[in-house]
């Protein structure tokens, strides 16, 4: 999988909500390949801000076979979903070809249940999946609890409509509203585990016979359902979570005095990426390798940054390296030496990673 960056023109732009639209993109013919999709996958977008270089991951909210298309809601503070909502027909971006293990493969012989539950910006790879199993599994079922804070805040809510009603025998929808009142008093609120569990209770919602889970939302929302519907004894490979913000306060982060010692004299970087062969040095403890490589010029492949998407992952063949944080990769990647670029500080005076291991 190619971790380079394309310009791709936006080929149309569509305001959702007040603050949020969808930004669909012309892929040229010769670069179709590289931008075939599962549902649920992201995609990194990059641009210049400032004479600052932003990148930015954003579901795809297009099901399969369909035109490439991300949902941007503007957030606080956030330059790139700022900037994105002035983008016009014709602006090109640099987009990085689709990433990401939250991923439904529909199954055109199965017929499944499927569980979704979203809050907010959290639909967008979630409405990928739904449309995807419906249009290709001709005898599935789909559930979908989505929370907002009122109607008017709902992301694709004509389009979520119109699919129900194509699908008004297998597509069960449900929208919960915190600051908004409902009819049905249980849709007014936050989801959360105590709703989700009253909806099981009164037969809205069955996880137990749900063969795929599928959580996105609020860190706080989506490791509270995971972790309740797991306690439920739901197997553990049916439940899949995606984060879009890391969970909890930043916290300080703690320099080992193995890596205070490996970076005394600065420690010998080798990164392996493309087949190429790239060195640097990292000297400063407070540099994670992403870090110092960004700053010896070293251009590495990178999203969130936060050790939420695993775009900057890599194999350690020589060395140590320990992680600040991780919310990405599995006990056995761990296992087989995979760590975060942007999460990793060495413990060794040499280092070598291998991005292009699988």
């Amino acid at each position: 999988m190619s971790t380079q960056f394309n310009e791709l023109k936006v080929s149309k732009v569509e305001r959702l909500t007040e603050n949020a639209v969808a930004i669909s993109f012309d892929v040229p013919e010769d670069l179709k390949h590289e931008y075939t999709f599962q549902p649920g996958q992201y995609l990194t977008l990059r641009t210049e801000i400032n004479g600052e270089d932003i990148r930015r991951s954003y579901s795809i909210c297009a099901p399969l076979d369909q035109d490439l298309r991300v949902g941007i809601k503007q957030v606080n503070r956030g330059r790139f979903s700022t900037f994105a909502q002035d983008l016009q027909t014709g602006d090109a971006l640099q987009v990085m070809p689709p990433e990401g293990r939250f991923v439904c493969e529909p199954d055109a012989s199965g017929g499944n249940s499927y569980l979704l539950i979203a809050a907010g910006s959290g639909i967008t790879p979630i409405l990928s999946i739904a449309r995807s199993v419906l249009e290709k599994e001709a005898n599935s079922i789909v559930t979908l609890a989505y929370g907002n804070r009122a109607t008017a805040s709902i992301m694709f809510r004509q389009e979520l409509e119109d699919l129900k009603d194509r699908f008004l025998e297998r597509f069960h929808m449900y929208h919960v509203l915190s600051r908004e009142a409902q009819d049905v008093e249980l849709f007014h609120g936050r989801i959360d585990v105590e709703r989700i569990s009253e909806m099981t209770g009164k037969g809205i919602v069955d996880p137990e016979k749900a063969d795929g889970i599928y959580l996105c939302g609020p860190a706080e929302m989506s490791l509270a359902l995971a972790g309740h519907f797991k306690n439920a004894g739901i197997d553990e490979t049916k439940i899949h979570t995606e984060l879009f913000e890391a969970p909890g306060e930043n916290k300080p982060v703690v320099i080992s005095e193995e890596t205070r010692k490996a970076v005394e004299d600065g420690v010998d970087v080798e990164v392996v990426l493309d087949g190429i062969t790239r060195k640097f040095v990292l000297s400063d403890e407070q540099d994670t390798v992403l870090h110092a490589a960004e700053k010896s010029g070293l251009d590495l492949p990178f999203s969130c940054a936060g050790g939420m998407c695993a775009t900057c992952r890599c194999k350690v063949v020589e060395g140590e390296a320990a992680m600040d944080k991780n919310f990405s990769l599995d006990d056995w990647e761990l296992e087989a030496g995979f760590v975060l670029a942007c999460q990793s500080r060495p413990k060794t005076e040499r280092l070598v990673l291998d991005f292009d291991a699988t």
